[in-house]
């Protein structure tokens, strides 16, 4: 018989043979932008909105279930989007009376779609002494006409400082009220009670007025110490950002970048924890044979007959269901294969005579298995991390779809359980379904080439000469 021998890579061929997989240049490629995804989110998205994932009140002057803004591109008639303004985004000017001083905050609304805003809401707050400050809003439309829609007081107070905010939503009857002073503008029948269809009509004809729209909130202050410290308006749509929003009018946009990071360190904690302690495992038995090979393989038998997902379930109930707990769970059930692989090298490479050399020179058991086995044994641990990252993945989104997730930071699967939660798919909120389950497969197929392509240089059975 042909003999056949097994040529050593250096790193340098693994990198030059690496390269030349295309596969694995797309998983690198994928692994890349994740990585991006992440530093993105650390650096451009507020912090706050992971630490209020699911509270309520910060997401307040968000959309409910709106789809992506891009839903507006081609040739269909253009659906409202959610128009979000605050004080930073308006423009300020300060007019300086004899008795008051007036604090204008002009917000420009270029309102170019086919269907009517659902609502809007005026956002204020202002600090002030005994003399009660007054808001004024007005409207300038495209079509030259100015609309006082709002004029009141601030609450009496009897401190010498003091702070106010409040928000006015469309549906105020003091809006009705003051529009009602401008129906005889329009020729046909208006209903005042419905602010946001008045406002954005046209007087002539009964559509929408497309073009600027001027919003002034002008805040009349009687003495010097008085200062506004916040303004907004928001106009309600049905169309919001990059993916939409969900049920909470939480920006799943957000929502996506942030489970990037947490889905990369739940991958690379969990596949790394369960490869080395697997791999530590398994030599050392393959190495020392007999009753100690025997005891530690029944020990890992047990573990790898136990069912994983009822047991999962059962430690996240009891337990606890923090993101550091689950990477633990899934690290207790993740060890067994690769044990099983790196036990069966080293009762190979036990008999090799660099082993036996080492034995006569009488270095104990763990120099040579840490010196001399397990080295022998990294690139199989390298692609066998990068294989078993998809596992830990989907073993999160698993827990986190049952509702066993850690529940105060968003990832994938969360996601995922929410829209199950509230009926996305019978509801047709594609939107929040799609994206995070999409997101789920792609990190997974990264690793999968990724792992693939480095099994395939670094297999001894595909390098025969």
């Amino acid at each position: 018989m042909k003999a056949t021998t097994t040529k050593v890579l250096s790193k340098y061929d693994i990198v030059r043979q690496f390269r030349r997989s295309k596969s694995g240049l797309i998983g690198v490629a994928i692994l890349v932008a994740l990585i991006g995804m992440s530093i993105y989110s650390y650096v451009a998205i507020p912090l706050e909105s992971f630490r209020h994932w699911n509270s309520p009140n910060f997401w307040i002057d968000f959309p409910r279930t709106a789809a992506p803004s891009w839903v507006n591109i081609g040739f269909g008639p253009k659906i409202p989007e959610h128009t979000i303004q605050y004080m930073k985004d308006a423009t300020v000017t300060s007019i300086q009376g004899e008795q008051l001083r007036a604090v204008v905050h002009s917000y420009a609304v270029n309102f170019n779609y086919d269907y009517y805003p659902s609502d809007f809401m005026l956002v204020y707050s202002a600090q002030y002494g005994t003399t009660q400050p007054v808001l004024q809003v007005d409207v300038i439309r495209p079509d030259g006409e100015e609309f006082t829609i709002y004029f009141a007081s601030f609450p009496s107070s009897q401190q010498e400082r003091n702070e106010f905010s409040a928000r006015v939503f469309s549906t105020d009857r003091a809006i009705a009220e003051n529009l009602r002073d401008y129906e005889y503008l329009f020729s046909y029948k208006q209903d005042s009670s419905r602010p946001e269809i008045m406002i954005f009509s046209e007087t002539q004809e009964n559509k929408v007025l497309k073009g600027k729209y001027i919003i002034n909130e002008t805040f009349y202050l009687f003495d010097a110490q008085d200062s506004v410290e916040d303004s907004g308006i928001i106009l309600g749509g049905k169309v919001y950002g990059l993916i939409g929003t969900d049920e909470l009018r939480r920006d799943l946009a957000v929502g996506i970048l942030w489970g990037a990071p947490m889905a990369l360190f739940i991958g690379f904690t969990v596949a790394i924890a369960s490869v080395l302690i697997g791999l530590t495992y398994g030599v050392f038995a393959g190495y020392k044979g007999k009753r100690t090979d025997e005891g530690l393989m029944r020990i890992s038998d047990v573990f790898y007959s136990l069912p994983a997902l009822p047991i999962l379930i059962i430690l996240s109930v009891t337990v606890g269901r923090s993101i550091f707990l689950i990477a633990g769970f899934l690290v207790i059930f993740g060890w067994v294969g690769m044990a099983k692989v790196s036990r069966s090298i080293a009762l190979q490479l036990k008999n090799m005579q660099y082993v036996e050399a080492a034995k006569l020179m009488g270095q104990s058991d763990t120099k040579i298995i840490f010196r001399h086995i397990i080295p022998q044994l990294l690139p199989l641990t390298f692609a066998s991390i990068a294989i078993a990252v998809p596992g830990a993945i989907l073993g999160e989104a698993a827990l986190s779809f049952l509702g066993l997730g850690d529940p105060s930071i968003p990832t994938w699967g969360q996601i995922l359980r929410d829209a199950n939660s509230a009926g996305a798919a019978s509801r047709g909120l594609w939107w929040w379904i799609i994206p995070p389950g999409m997101m789920i497969a792609i990190t997974g197929l990264a690793f999968v080439l990724i792992g693939n392509a480095l099994d395939t240089i670094m297999n001894p059975r595909s390098r025969r000469m």
